[in-house]
């Protein structure tokens, strides 16, 4: 039985994702401050938590920040109104592993929280890849263009590391989604093509030639042009 930790100050909310999760099968926790998160975090170690972003006292990013600080790697699925693309890029940079925008239907959270408990322990693997005068290592977090470095936030990583393990390989833009971020976030929202942006941005800095290309209404591929 998956432990799930609910973090919101909407008294209403909490009730019934309680109710719903702990009808589902979960065992439930229930935190309505960003203090008592970590508290409750801390103690029982869930194996998922459901944290909003807007809370008193410490806010749900101030959570995350606190608990993959400490090396915490519990799944957090971040539950908020804020759901402008920046916004989204903000909670996953900060290490949230999804990301629900209010308001939303029980069933979704469900299919998000089932899906995230599927996921395999971790996106990267050890080995150093390279790619033409591309080099990446996963354990250093060392990114490399030639001698030009440059630095990655966590997604960002775990995208460019998905690309590389793949080289010459079209990837669905479904699949890049299932594996980096666990879950399609859906036709319409553009945060993969934000993350695509932001990694042609670094690797292309110094003028070097895109690696990253884009097969039209398919995906994304790593090659040289």
């Amino acid at each position: 039985m998956a432990t799930v930790l609910i973090v919101d100050d909407d008294q209403k909310l909490l009730n019934m994702l309680r109710r719903t999760l702990s009808y589902e099968g979960f065992q439930v926790l229930t935190a309505a401050d960003g203090n008592a998160a970590l508290a409750q975090a801390q103690q029982h170690r869930p194996d998922v938590i459901v944290l909003d972003w807007m809370l008193p006292g410490l806010d749900g990013i101030g959570v995350m920040n606190q608990l993959r600080a400490a090396d915490d790697k519990t799944l957090i699925l971040m539950l908020t109104a804020r759901d402008a693309v920046e916004d989204r890029v903000t909670g996953l940079d900060s290490g949230a592993d999804d990301y629900l925008a209010k308001p939303f239907a029980p069933a979704e959270l469900l299919a998000r929280l089932h899906a995230l408990l599927r996921r395999p322990a971790g996106v990267s693997k050890d080995e150093p890849l390279t790619y033409a005068d591309l080099y990446l290592n996963p354990i250093t977090r060392e990114a490399r263009r030639g001698t030009r470095t440059f630095d990655l936030t966590s997604k960002e990583f775990d995208l460019l590391h998905l690309l590389m393990r793949h080289p010459r390989q079209v990837l669905r833009r479904e699949q890049i989604l299932q594996e980096v971020w666990g879950y399609d976030f859906g036709g319409e929202d553009n945060v993969l093509e934000v993350y695509i942006g932001y990694l042609r941005r670094k690797t292309e800095a110094g003028g070097e030639a895109r690696l990253i290309q884009t097969v039209r209404a398919v995906g994304y591929v790593l090659r040289e042009e």
